[in-house]
């Protein structure tokens, strides 16, 4: 008996990673299974992270989850254009994302406790289903 794979897929926190986290989103639409916008804190700034939750493929156990991590400062007084971009994509789809507050990652020693604390978060509030 095989297992699902649910494995995060860092894209980076660039301007660049956001249009192709967008155009991910945009080219697999029949795969889409969630959005998640995460917010941390790290100092005195808050950091927005972006998750792309696709289905898998076919037979396959995979659920790839595209990741632009804590590359945009957020803060309630002024915008970020690339949040706004990323809204309005959202929009224009009908989907709406959940929100979690979540540890920044600099609390984690490996991206891959970080990564494992996510999934964890994600399996709690339903968003990813458990492993089989």
């Amino acid at each position: 008996m095989s297992h699902m794979i649910q494995r995060f897929i860092e894209l980076g926190e660039g301007y660049s990673d956001i249009y192709e986290w967008m155009e991910l989103l945009k080219t697999n639409e029949s795969r889409f299974h969630h959005v998640c916008i995460f917010t941390s804190v790290t100092g005195d700034v808050k950091k927005l992270s972006l998750a792309l939750i696709l289905k898998p493929v076919g037979e396959s156990k995979f659920t790839p989850i595209y990741f632009c991590r804590e590359g945009i400062n957020f803060s309630v007084e002024k915008t970020s254009k690339r949040i706004e971009l990323v809204e309005k994509t959202l929009q224009e789809r009908n989907y709406s994302p959940h929100r979690l507050e979540v540890k920044h990652s600099s609390f984690f020693a490996e991206q891959a406790l970080y990564h494992q604390y996510l999934i964890g978060l994600l399996r709690l509030h339903h968003i990813l289903p458990p492993l089989s």
